[in-house]
């Protein structure tokens, strides 16, 4: 079970409000998982933007929240990016607000950090990375590409079964200005809704 904060933010999601026309873009990624499901296969998917930061750390860790949340097994979400940066730490503040524990493992200059979303499951491990790094797999997975420039820079994402353009504005426009957590937020937010959304979709037999 994840943790009871952030079971309360999920159950205060609702995924109603999303418009038809970003369910159709969501639909490619519950058909793939179900798909995978269906055939009792291990659902990989890696999310990628440019600098792995930002979009690309929140929709991996609430998709594999939402996995649990929902009991679907077998589900491994990553992350990664066309180069390495780092994460950025409002990211990491604004999940501990959604009630995630955060273990910042180091303080070098690209930091790794423990996502935990339940007592008992494996933590996220949350660093930037590039997708095709040995961390990440490197082949039987889906590519969802979570904002446009990545998805325009990479014609081909090598060992990729599925590309999936799922893509969010970069709250990082509002990096420095007052607007900056409630933006953050805002996104996360926008990423835990669909994912919730996807998640919940799924046939569970």
């Amino acid at each position: 079970m994840v943790f009871k904060p952030i079971e309360t933010e999920i159950n205060q999601l609702n995924h109603d409000a999303i418009s038809t026309e970003r369910k159709t873009t969501l639909q490619p990624l519950i058909d793939y998982i179900q798909r995978k499901k269906d055939n009792h296969q291990v659902v990989n998917l890696n999310f990628i933007c440019t600098h792995n930061s930002r979009r690309s750390h929140l929709s991996q860790v609430w998709a594999q929240t939402m996995a649990s949340f929902f009991n679907i097994p077998k589900v491994y979400c990553y992350s990664g990016g066309t180069e390495t940066t780092a994460l950025f730490p409002v990211v990491a503040d604004t999940l501990e607000g959604s009630g995630f524990k955060i273990d910042r493992l180091s303080k070098e200059e690209n930091p790794i950090c423990s996502i935990k979303f339940s007592r008992n499951s494996h933590p996220i491990i949350g660093f930037s990375k590039t997708f095709d790094a040995d961390f990440n797999p490197q082949s039987d997975f889906a590519a969802i590409m979570t904002c446009s420039s990545a998805d325009e820079a990479c014609p081909q994402i090598f060992g990729a079964e599925q590309r999936i353009p799922i893509t969010y504005e970069d709250p990082k426009t509002f990096d420095q200005t007052p607007l900056q957590l409630e933006r953050y937020k805002e996104r996360s937010l926008q990423i835990a809704t669909e994912m919730k959304y996807v998640f919940s979709k799924l046939n569970n037999t």
